[in-house]
C-alpha cells in the first residue's frame, strides 16, 4: 500500500512536479495545491494485458481536479465539483498497463492555506473480461444476478470476506446509486480488514456490505454466506447464497473432489 502525505508546493517553482508510486492502492495528499502535479502509477503488473484504474477522491477534496494522460493528451477523470461529492468513484481503462500518469490540475485562487486535494486509488489487471480480477471489481460490475455453483465454490475460495449471518437491515441511496446490507454476523471466516466487528454494548458482531442499487437488495430471513471483496476499505457484495443450499453445494463437490479449496464448515 502506497501513502504520499504531505506534498506541498514551491511558490517560486514553475515545473511540474512529478511523483512515482508503485503500489496497485495506495493514496495521496497533495497540501496547498497550485500549479500542477504529476502522479506516475508504475506497479508491477507486466503480464497484465489491460489495466482498470480506479479513483475515490477524499471526502474534503478541494483546490484541484484529475487528468489522465492518453496518447498525450489529457482526459478529465475527477473534476473539483465531483470530487466533493461522498462515495463518488471513477473508474477508467488505461492504455499502457505498465504505467499510468496522472494529472492534478489545481484550481485557481488566491487563498489555498486550508486546501488539500486527497484521493485513493486502486489499480486492478484483468487478463479477460470474465477474469476473476476484474470480476473483483465490485464497483464496475455488481454481482446482481445469483452466482452458479462454480462461481459461489470460488468466491469462498478467493474473495476477501466470508461470514455467515443475516440481514439486519437494508437501506438505499438513490443519489449514489448504492444499497447497503447490515449484517448480524454469526461467523467470520474471513476477512482482509476489520470491516465486522463486535459491538462491545452488545458483543453481537456486526458489519456493512454495501452493493449497487440496480441489484434491488430485499431484507430476508435467514442465514446466508455472504461473500465479497474489498474496495477502498468497504465491503462489496459478490455472492451471498443461503447458508443451507451453499453447504449442500459444498458438500456435494467435496465428495466428488471438485472443490477448488477446503472450507471450514465447523
Amino acid at each position: 500500500y502506497c501513502l504520499d502525505s504531505g506534498l506541498s508546493w514551491e511558490p517560486r517553482s514553475r515545473a511540474v512536479e512529478q511523483v512515482h508510486l508503485r503500489c496497485t492502492e495506495g493514496s495521496l495528499e497533495w497540501m496547498y495545491p497550485a500549479r500542477a502535479l504529476r502522479v506516475v502509477l508504475e506497479p508491477n503488473l507486466a503480464s497484465a494485458r489491460h489495466t482498470t484504474v480506479c479513483i475515490k477522491p477524499a471526502s474534503d477534496f478541494q483546490g484541484a481536479s484529475i487528468y489522465v494522460e492518453r496518447a498525450g493528451q489529457l482526459h478529465l477523470v475527477v473534476s473539483e465539483a465531483e470530487g466533493a461529492r461522498s462515495h463518488h468513484v471513477s473508474c477508467f481503462s488505461a492504455h499502457t498497463p505498465q504505467r499510468v500518469a496522472l494529472f492534478l490540475q489545481a484550481s485557481p485562487q488566491r487563498d489555498i492555506s486550508r486546501r488539500m486535494a486527497s484521493f485513493q486509488y486502486e489499480l486492478l489487471s484483468n487478463q479477460s473480461a470474465a477474469g476473476p480480477d476484474f470480476q473483483k471489481m465490485a464497483l464496475v460490475e455488481a454481482m446482481c444476478r445469483p452466482c452458479d455453483n462454480v462461481e459461489l465454490l470460488m468466491a469462498i475460495c478467493s474473495s476477501d470476506f466470508v461470514v455467515k449471518g443475516s440481514i439486519r437491515n437494508v437501506s438505499h441511496d438513490s443519489e449514489n446509486h448504492m444499497s447497503q446490507v447490515d449484517v448480524s454476523v454469526q461467523k467470520v471466516y474471513r476477512q482482509k480488514n476489520r470491516i465486522f466487528q463486535q459491538d462491545e454494548a452488545s458483543g453481537e458482531w456486526r458489519g456493512p456490505i454495501r452493493t449497487l442499487l440496480q441489484c434491488k437488495v430485499k431484507k430476508g430471513g435467514g442465514d446466508f454466506l455472504f461473500t465479497g471483496n474489498e474496495h477502498f476499505g468497504e465491503a462489496w457484495l459478490g455472492c451471498a447464497p443461503r447458508f443451507k443450499d451453499f453447504m449442500f453445494i459444498y458438500r456435494a463437490a467435496r465428495e466428488r473432489g471438485a472443490n477448488p479449496c477446503e472450507f471450514q464448515l465447523n
